[in-house]
């Protein structure tokens, strides 16, 4: 007979719930935030104080940001099934890819193996470009000349001094897209948000999980006021609007 597979994060019994080898209700409920309990949940470890600041810096930084594609598809699927709180936030949280919110996964598969194998980030950026490939972490369509959350993030990682090897590359691929581009590509949110969650110990698998919490937060939110103040049937007017039917050709 094969081997139990094993799972480490929780075990329900008839008198108690286990949690990372935890009572839920006598060791963590009342006595840890939900930043911990966050992280607890993904390493099986307490958080140090500096990987619990970082952790809420992050998830307030990246859990909202006005009428993106994900809130506006969350409005949208609520409007058309109001009843449907779940099935709402699962379609924005279906939007959550390399263009919008999962960058930071991208990002810190650039910076682990940039800084593992030593590569001179000016290479690595025209091998991207010379490719057609965007560079991660580049970019934004309303922030410019630079993205306020990112220089902030990294203002408070050299203050804490958790600023390190992945830090310091990320540096080096803003300077270095900075002389490859005729016009400027500014630093967004997603590569110092995995910069530092990997100079403080983070696995790249876990990267994505942060921007993904966060923002359900801000999708609750959105949805929320959606039925509070309706304006998903507005977005998909407005979705029409935008949009010119074009008769196909005749043959």
């Amino acid at each position: 007979m094969p081997a139990k597979r094993r799972s480490r994060i929780a075990q329900a019994y008839p008198d108690r719930v286990e949690v990372r080898g935890r009572d839920l209700t006598g060791e963590l409920m009342g006595q840890v935030t939900f930043t911990e309990y966050f992280h607890l949940l993904l390493t099986g470890r307490e958080p140090t104080e500096d990987q619990r600041f970082f952790l809420d810096l992050l998830l307030v930084a990246i859990a909202e940001h006005g009428m993106m594609p994900t809130n506006v598809a969350a409005r949208m699927t609520l409007a058309a099934d109001p009843g449907s709180l779940q099935g709402a936030l699962a379609a924005g949280m279906l939007g959550a890819g390399p263009v919008v919110l999962g960058t930071s996964e991208e990002c810190a598969r650039l910076l682990v193996a940039g800084v593992a194998e030593g590569r001179d980030a000016a290479a690595v950026v025209r091998d991207l470009r010379a490719a057609g490939d965007r560079v991660p972490g580049f970019g934004h369509p309303v922030h410019r000349p630079v993205d306020p959350r990112a220089e902030r993030i990294l203002e408070l990682a050299d203050e804490r001094g958790v600023s390190g090897a992945c830090v310091a590359y990320a540096r080096s691929l803003r300077d270095a897209v900075g002389a490859a581009w005729d016009k400027p590509l500014p630093m967004n949110v997603a590569l110092p948000i995995a910069a530092v969650l990997l100079d403080l110990g983070y696995s790249v698998e876990t990267v994505k999980t942060v921007p993904l919490l966060a923002r359900t937060a801000g999708l609750l939110a959105h949805l929320v006021e959606e039925r509070e103040e309706p304006i998903g049937l507005v977005l998909a007017s407005a979705a029409e609007d935008a949009v010119e039917y074009g008769a196909p050709e005749e043959l």
